[in-house]
């Protein structure tokens, strides 16, 4: 299972597709993994799309440190 790592807007997240779903994961410095249920990716998404995506859904994380989501 390959997982997609995104730091959005200064959080540690990771999406997995599984059985044609996205499912979105809160990542810790220590590689401890929660899954986020109050997110839902559209299944239709590509992949090029997610970094986009995260930061629609968490644009009020915005800071100046942090302006952007970006995939790692």
């Amino acid at each position: 299972m390959m997982f997609i790592k995104f730091n959005v807007f200064g959080h540690l997240m990771s999406v997995q597709r599984k059985d044609g779903e996205w499912l979105l994961f809160m990542e810790s410095e220590t590689s401890l993994r929660a899954r986020v249920y109050d997110v839902v990716i559209p299944s239709d998404l590509q992949e090029s799309e997610l970094a986009g995506y995260l930061a629609d859904i968490y644009h009020e994380q915005v800071s100046a440190q942090y302006p952007d989501v970006q995939k790692y």
